[in-house]
């Protein structure tokens, strides 16, 4: 089903164009400048993964002033006139309570939005987010970029395109430009790049409640990773997830976070509590653990140790949420979390290695770095009170204290459930393990490659 174009007027009366997509609870996409809904549906790339987002929810996918189907002839960019276009949307369409999805510079919106009406936003995703635009914006180019804008609309498209799609291929880059050509002028794309150049959140995103997801990719070559990871560290609470890949348009390459991204979105939705002692369904249970944990504290001080938990913590409650994974339980120097798909356990595990053996330890007073053990296993526990119990459970504890730092166990039923996935595995033999009677033949995930 194609996305239906509705209108609605800002506060100053400005017409803002917006389509609707599903049905379930909304989620609100506010546009980057230049995107418009009809260009983007004729690619069969973004239309994937428009239909992977809407599935089980409403998407409302929104134009700001000046470009799509919005009113061009505008003369107001400014953050409170935008913030207006997003609020006579919410207002059209009755939302009492929504998701909401900010890309680039309609970041400032979403955000200045989520901080003066908290009550309204469950859950706020920021795609190639940034505190302020001329920390990598520089002036002299982005008023040459400007200047071509407007000598030579078509050259300029051209060069941004190629920033923003920098490995292609071609079509898409072809694509992308004519949907600027068709979305925008060449006057209000520059009056929107400067927009961009000034935007400045370091005075919202402190103030942000609204429980945060930050996504942008490694080789993002329109606002570098480095600075969404500056804008996630002073959001209290944020998540953020590094993608592998160097196209900075979220609806191609590889689209793969988008289950990341629902299972974030689906934390705040009410879930079916299970009776005491009634058998779950078939879950994967990882257990994690920080080797050496006592030696360090001792050798750091309560201060400085403590410091590096906490970025344990917050690495390991991004890698979760990035992979739908919920947390059981937190002891100290590891974790226990489930996951109703094998597939993602692994892949977290995955995501966490990968994650923890970036960190820059050195500074920390550890130039050993940090080595975490993960066991993974596959069953049908007992829950209780928000527990998980039984033997699948102890096996999994067991499998992770098996393993050594920085390394990833898994059972025979975990290798199984996700066999033909591309995951490589070592065969480690058979284990006598605490507390089970028959051994357990475990493999070992060799996630560095």
């Amino acid at each position: 089903m194609e996305p239906q174009t509705r209108f609605c007027r800002a506060a100053d009366g400005t017409r803002i164009g917006y389509a609707v997509l599903g049905e379930g609870p909304p989620l609100v996409l506010v546009y980057s400048w230049g995107n418009t809904i009809e260009t983007e549906w004729r690619n069969a790339g973004v239309r994937t993964a428009y239909e992977q987002l809407s599935e089980g929810r409403q998407l409302v996918i929104m134009s700001r002033r000046g470009f799509g189907a919005s009113q061009r002839d505008v003369d107001d960019l400014s953050l409170d006139a935008q913030t207006s276009d997003l609020e006579a949307v919410v207002n059209a369409l009755e939302l009492d309570r929504f998701d909401l999805w900010g890309f680039g510079d309609s970041n400032g919106a979403c955000v200045a939005y989520s901080v003066r009406t908290p009550a309204k936003v469950s859950r706020l995703i920021l795609w190639d987010a940034y505190v302020r635009g001329s920390d990598f914006m520089p002036e002299g180019a982005i008023r040459s970029l400007v200047e071509l804008a407007r000598e030579n609309w078509g050259m300029a498209r051209r060069a941004m395109a190629d920033v923003v799609l920098p490995s292609g291929p071609v079509e898409d880059q072809r694509w992308l430009s004519d949907q600027w050509r068709e979305s925008i002028t060449a006057e209000m794309a520059g009056r929107y790049v400067e927009f961009s150049r000034l935007l400045d959140l370091s005075d919202y995103l402190p103030r942000l409640t609204t429980p945060t997801l930050l996504l942008t990719r490694r080789g993002d070559r329109f606002a570098p990773a480095s600075y969404a990871q500056a804008a996630a560290a002073i959001i209290p609470n944020a998540r953020f997830m590094l993608l592998e890949g160097n196209i900075a348009y979220s609806w191609l390459g590889d689209i793969s976070y988008i289950e990341s991204v629902k299972a974030f979105l689906d934390e705040a939705r009410p879930t079916v509590r299970l009776s005491s002692s009634e058998p779950a369904p078939i879950q994967t249970i990882l257990f994690t653990d920080l080797e050496g944990h006592t030696a360090m504290m001792s050798r750091l001080g309560d201060a400085k140790g403590r410091e590096v938990l906490r970025e344990h913590e917050r690495i390991t409650r991004a890698a979760l949420a990035g992979h739908g994974g919920h947390e059981v339980k937190s002891m100290g120097d590891g974790f226990m979390a489930s996951f109703q798909s094998a597939q993602r356990a692994v892949e977290c595990a995955i995501s966490l290695q990968r994650a923890i053996s970036a960190l820059p330890t050195a500074e920390y007073g550890l130039p050993e770095g940090l080595r975490v053990r993960a066991g993974l296993n596959a069953g049908e526990p007992i829950a209780e009170d928000d527990d998980f119990f039984g033997a699948s459970v102890i096996a999994a504890a067991r499998i992770a204290a098996k393993a050594t730092g920085g390394q990833v166990l898994v059972s025979e039923v975990v290798r199984q459930l996700v066999a033909g996935k591309g995951f490589l595995f070592h065969d480690t033999g058979a284990h006598d393990l605490k507390g089970l009677e028959e051994p357990i033949r475990l493999w070992e995930l060799r996630w560095e490659q």
